[in-house]
């Protein structure tokens, strides 16, 4: 099967780009553009590092509610853009648990305590705990856990599936990361301003109400996943049963704002 509405990416204002369309056994609905093409993941890099630091919590190397980066923060807070960090300087703005502050260095503090719990370099044990079970062989994350993964629409699909049908984790697990954390949380969200509420799982963004947002108008409230600021993004919708990816080589800008909900209208109405 192939999915028409895929070609939409043909018209965004970029070099390059790729997606595709995956169910949760893996089937590939749909793809367009260069599949094995790698592009800089930017914030989707967080999905993949939360999934790791899950794996780390299920193995016993760490709680989700154990102390981890600033007074009164655990790994749950880091995970869910509560811990008070500041976006991205290793500085307290606000109490635990108080704001949803959208924080680079709170990944870069979860990625430096999931390392000294387990004594592997974080990005080793992404790969150990993730990329190598799941088949990712061209998806890298050296450097910070929050921004710096590198990855294909063809390993990225391995993911998506994974998210929805979890083989790597206990699905109660999953099912927690993508339950609102600290709910009620207001904030802001990078590139759409403030939202009230900012619901957040552990490593996931979930769409809820939030508008604007770089879903579609037609993604379900339980829609969940992530977007980066060089023009990448991934979503899960549970109610239409699919996850997508799209990667592309032009930073994020008014030309995503506008182009990204429309594509995704379109992949979710061919979808039926």
């Amino acid at each position: 099967m192939s999915l028409e509405s895929l070609a939409l990416i043909d018209n965004w204002p970029v070099p390059t780009a790729a997606a595709a369309v995956v169910r949760a056994d893996g089937a590939v609905l749909g793809s367009h553009g260069p599949g094995d093409r790698a592009f800089a993941l930017a914030s989707v890099s967080k999905p993949l590092a939360a999934y790791a630091a899950l794996v780390a919590y299920e193995e016993g190397a760490i709680e989700l509610d154990e102390p981890a980066g600033p007074a009164g923060s655990t790994v749950r807070h880091l995970l869910a853009h509560t811990s008070g960090l500041a976006f991205d300087e290793h500085r307290v703005t606000s109490a635990p648990g108080e704001r949803r502050l959208y924080s680079n260095a709170g990944f870069e503090v979860l990625g430096e305590h999931v390392a000294k719990a387990t004594d592997i370099p974080f990005a080793e044990y992404l790969r150990q705990a993730v990329l190598d079970p799941l088949g990712m062989g061209s998806t890298t994350l050296d450097g910070s856990p929050a921004k710096d993964g590198v990855s294909t629409v063809d390993d990225l699909v391995r993911f998506a599936a994974e998210v929805q049908a979890p083989r790597l984790l206990d699905p109660r697990t999953v099912a927690e990361a993508m339950t609102v954390q600290f709910p009620g949380t207001k904030g802001v969200l990078p590139g759409y301003g403030h939202q009230k509420p900012n619901d957040w799982g552990l490593g996931f963004e979930i769409r809820d109400s939030k508008s604007p947002h770089w879903t579609g108008s037609s993604s379900s409230s339980g829609t969940f996943g992530h977007f980066g600021q060089s023009g990448t993004f991934l979503w899960v919708d549970p109610v239409a049963g699919v996850a997508c990816v799209a990667l592309a080589d032009r930073a994020f800008g008014p030309w995503a704002v506008e182009a990204w909900p429309v594509f995704t209208d379109a992949v979710l109405a061919e979808l039926g």
